[in-house]
């Protein structure tokens, strides 16, 4: 199956080149807010925010006058990227040190309880040397302990919460309550940190009124990528298949590239529920074991076309494990590794640059892991030019009694790709009415109201910060992932009744003026994005089919959405004059200075997944999508659906086919929604006995 979206980048430089203080582009927009009590870095996988978080902590420990720094992540393995690092020979004024006492991640400190304590003896440390004032624990580490604490020992303290979308404002997440406590109970000061923040559930990281505390800094995933030296592009793809996936992965498992493989979950559709076997299984595929190294719990296999691979197994979770994860921390050259195997590991933090695909099986129900997962193939190294998700998944059958969860999980697997596609897609800022002396540097859209008005700053803002936020909960709303199917609802009315939903339940506290303003800058977001961006006159194709200004309705003052740097504001019957940047819409090209909301909003930005879709799965697999996602908004009871089954045979008897939801007929119609209705019963009572 071909890609659902492919992006190619610039080679830029930008996102990897460093300044005289030794910061990347990204660490240095962060260190620019460094004065701020309360920081949330949104930036992708390496990106550098464990350097950036460096350079801040020690601003605040040396010049704001904070006693302590805390750094807490997920899981041990992560707590490398904060070891001891030299700073200084790249041009910062100190180094980042942390004692061995005060590295609660590495094997020193065996058991919790140890851990505990040696947070407790941190905090109560007087030592004022720079070095005894930076510790580096597990989230699991910090809760344990702040149950020993209280949120005033916290006071003149530094505390950094790495990968930040695992905290969640439900009243259950014990790392959610413990920042709560600890910013209305103390002096200290946050930095939250995420190449993620959008969360796989439906609950909030954090609470609104909490959130709008934090100053927010914001990296892009198109920065970052365009800003590389070496990778030019990255495709996002789905293969389906039919039976054990074991028998299915060489189709998609190319031995010639860096791969990690990530098998799936037990519970899920696709499991053997065998991990053990399946990890061989993948082994098997890829050639003949050699034999294992004892020292470092690598595998060197045979490969079937004469290759000699390094294979890592981590789904193992025999003693050799722990070796295997040392050796690939301790071994970073291209040709220490071929391909990993993992099931609950190598995923947030875990850094393989070298990694030039990700073979994901089954679909992972937080669309945070899947976005994580992704971000292990997007660095950058020499010699690699293109990063490579696949998503092997089983497709559904209309015979097959759990056809609704595989449904469920090729909408929501496709959902991340229409998400991706906002996400690695150009980055349009938004901004007030541009000061012709001082024009924006980059690409930007300035949203008004209905008068013409600017839009406030503090909707500026959301839509410079959320804008991800607000696209990952549209995307995983299940009318716009029905309507991928050919159905569901029209764009208009996932632009106008829908995104204004999503806005609605993510900033409650808005009032419907704001509302409709971040609502047409994400949809003109949307546009630009699904329309490959911006084209400049001299880029048009030939015999492009331009958009006439008069075919543009002026007849009313419209909102414009006005993408450039030094446009004057046309409001009448006279629109403004053309200029050079055009948008495709439709295979049309709309100039932009004649660009209109009510244009846009007529714009599915999520076409191109189905049409990709639909020409890549069999007529059968796609027939049973639309019954599935039909059947959902069928509204029928048993007593009509009864009354209808004779009439149901009679009509298949003399057609000789079956009726169609698409047909004229609304007798036919009705009959064809009566038949997926009473399929779809059939399944669930024979899942009930069953």
């Amino acid at each position: 199956m071909p890609d659902l979206i492919r992006v190619e980048y610039g080679q830029k430089g930008t996102s990897t080149n460093t300044d005289e203080l030794g910061m990347r582009e990204m660490q240095a927009r962060a260190y620019a807010s460094r004065d701020q009590q309360y920081l949330l870095i949104k930036a992708p996988p390496a990106s550098g925010k464990s350097r950036a978080l460096m350079f801040l902590a020690l601003d605040k420990l040396i010049h704001q006058g904070l006693g302590k720094a805390i750094v807490a992540v997920p899981e041990t393995s992560i707590g490398a990227s904060f070891d001891t690092t030299d700073l200084t020979s790249h041009g910062f004024y100190a180094d980042w040190q942390v004692l061995d006492r005060n590295n609660l991640c590495r094997a020193t400190a065996d058991d919790e309880r140890g851990k505990i304590d040696a947070f407790k003896r941190f905090m109560a440390d007087t030592d004022e040397a720079l070095a005894a004032r930076t510790l580096v624990c597990t989230h699991a580490t910090l809760r344990f302990a702040f149950d020993q604490l209280s949120p005033e020992d916290f006071n003149g303290t530094l505390l950094a919460i790495d990968e930040f979308h695992h905290v969640s404002a439900d009243q259950d997440n014990r790392l959610g309550a413990l920042i709560d406590s600890v910013m209305s109970n103390s002096d200290a000061h946050v930095v939250a940190m995420t190449g993620s923040y959008f969360r796989g559930d439906a609950v909030p990281v954090l609470m609104p009124e909490d959130e709008s505390r934090f100053e927010k800094v914001t990296y892009t995933y198109y920065e970052q990528l365009s800003g590389y030296q070496h990778l030019k592009s990255l495709g996002i793809g789905y293969h389906f298949y039919s039976g054990s996936y074991l028998e299915a992965v060489q189709e998609v498992l190319d031995p010639a590239l860096k791969t990690i493989v990530y098998i799936p979950n037990v519970n899920s559709r696709e499991s053997t529920k065998d991990k053990y076997r399946e990890a061989d299984g993948i082994i098997d595929a890829l050639g003949d074991i050699e034999y294992q190294d004892r020292e470092t719990g690598i595998f060197y296999v045979r490969g079937r076309h004469g290759k000699d691979l390094k294979v890592a197994n981590l789904v193992d979770d025999n003693p050799m494990r722990p070796k295997v994860m040392e050796y690939l921390r301790q071994n970073q050259q291209r040709e220490d590794m071929d391909i990993i195997i993992a099931l609950g590991m190598a995923k947030e933090g875990f850094d393989w640059p070298w990694c030039e695909h990700v073979l994901t099986i089954g679909y992972r129900n937080s669309l945070t892991e899947v976005v994580q997962i992704i971000g292990r193939a997007t660095r950058d190294a020499p010699g690699k030019r293109h990063a490579q998700f696949t998503n092997l998944i089983a497709q559904p059958d209309a015979e097959d009694q759990e056809v609704k969860e595989a449904v469920n999980n090729m909408l929501k697997a496709i959902s991340v790709s229409l998400l991706m596609e906002q996400v690695l897609a150009p980055n349009f800022r938004f901004r007030p009415r541009v000061n012709p002396d001082d024009p924006s540097p980059e690409p930007s859209i300035e949203i008004r109201d209905d008068e013409g008005n600017e839009a406030p700053q503090h909707v500026l803002d959301i839509l410079n910060t959320d804008g991800d936020q607000i696209r990952a909960e549209l995307v995983q709303d299940p009318r716009v992932q029905a309507s991928l199917m050919g159905g569901g609802v029209e764009p208009e009315v996932v632009n106008l009744s829908v995104l204004p939903e999503v806005v609605r339940k993510l900033h409650p506290d808005l009032g419907e003026e704001d509302v409709e303003l971040i609502r047409r800058g994400v949809t003109a977001q949307m546009a630009l994005s699904g329309g490959g961006g911006i084209y400049n006159s001299e880029d048009l194709p030939e015999n492009a089919d331009i958009v006439n200004p008069d075919e543009v309705d002026d007849n009313r003052p419209s909102p414009r959405v006005v993408p450039g740097t030094d446009e004057t504001e046309e409001t009448g019957d006279d629109p403004a004059p053309g200029g050079d940047q055009f948008l495709k819409i439709n295979d049309r090209f709309v100039n932009l200075d004649h660009l209109k909301v009510d244009l846009i909003d007529q714009v599915n930005p999520f076409q191109g997944a189905y049409e990709i879709l639909s020409k890549s799965v069999t007529p059968s697999v796609l027939k049973a999508l639309q019954d599935e996602v039909a059947s959902r908004r069928i509204e029928m009871t048993e007593e009509e659906a009864t009354v209808l089954w004779p009439k149901i045979k009679r009509f298949i008897d003399e057609k000789g086919r079956e009726p169609s939801l698409s047909a004229t007929d609304p007798w036919e119609k009705r009959y064809a929604e009566a038949l997926i209705w009473i399929r779809r019963k059939a399944r669930e009572r024979k899942q009930q006995k069953e």
